[in-house]
C-alpha cells in the first residue's frame, strides 16, 4: 500500500501531538518532592506513585517516531516517483527548515531525555546519606518545554514536507517541460 503526502503529514502531526501531550502531562503529574524518612545514619526518599518516567518515555518514543516518520516521509517515493535529494536541497527555504526541524527535535529529545532518566534516578536511587536531603525530583519545566518544543518540531517537520511537495512539483513540471520541447 503506497502512502500518500496527505497520509505521511497526519502521521507526522499524530505523533507530534501525541508526543506534546504526553510531555505535559508528565510534566502535571510530576511530585514537587519526596517524602524523606530518617533512618540510623541514612535518609530514605518516600516518592509518591506517579506515572512521570512512563509517559516523559513514551513522549520520547513518539517524538522519535515524529522525527523519523517526517524525515521518511521527505524522502519517500510518492506515486512512484522519487526525486534526487540533491533537487530537494536546491531549495534554501527547504533546507533551513529541515535543519531546524532536526535541530528542534534534537533539542527536543534533550529536554524530555534530562528529566525523564533524573526522574527515574531519584526513585531508584532513594537512600541518601547526606542526613540533610530534601528528596529532590528532576528539574521543574523541562518536561513541559520539551513538549512543547516537541510540538514545534512537529511542525517544522510538516513545513519542511510542504516544501519538499513544491520542490517536487517543480522538478516533474521542469522534466515535462524538457520532453515536450525537446531539449
Amino acid at each position: 500500500m503506497a502512502l500518500s503526502m496527505k497520509q505521511m503529514s497526519l502521521i507526522v502531526a499524530f505523533f507530534g501531538l501525541l508526543s506534546f501531550i504526553l510531555g505535559i502531562i508528565a510534566e502535571n503529574k510530576k511530585p514537587a518532592s519526596g517524602t524523606p524518612i530518617t533512618g540510623k545514619d541514612v535518609v530514605i526518599c518516600n516518592y509518591p506513585a506517579d506515572p512521570t518516567v512512563a509517559l516523559g518515555s513514551l513522549s520520547v518514543v513518539f517524538l522519535v517516531a515524529t522525527t523519523v516518520t517526517g524525515c521518511y516521509s521527505l524522502f519517500y517515493p510518492y506515486k512512484g516517483k522519487s526525486v534526487p535529494q540533491s533537487v530537494l536541497f536546491r531549495s534554501t527555504s527547504f533546507a533551513v527548515f529541515f535543519n531546524v526541524a532536526l535541530f528542534s527535535s534534537g533539542l527536543a529529545l534533550t529536554l524530555l531525555l534530562w528529566p525523564t532518566i533524573t526522574e527515574q534516578l531519584h526513585l531508584s536511587g532513594n537512600v541518601h546519606h547526606n542526613l540533610n536531603t530534601d528528596c529532590p525530583t528532576a528539574k521543574t519545566g523541562l518536561l513541559g518545554g520539551g513538549a512543547f518544543v516537541s510540538l514545534d518540531s512537529a511542525l517544522f517537520w510538516l513545513v519542511s514536507l510542504m516544501l519538499a511537495d513544491n520542490a517536487r512539483e517543480d522538478h516533474f513540471d521542469d522534466s515535462e517541460e524538457g520532453l515536450k520541447t525537446g531539449v
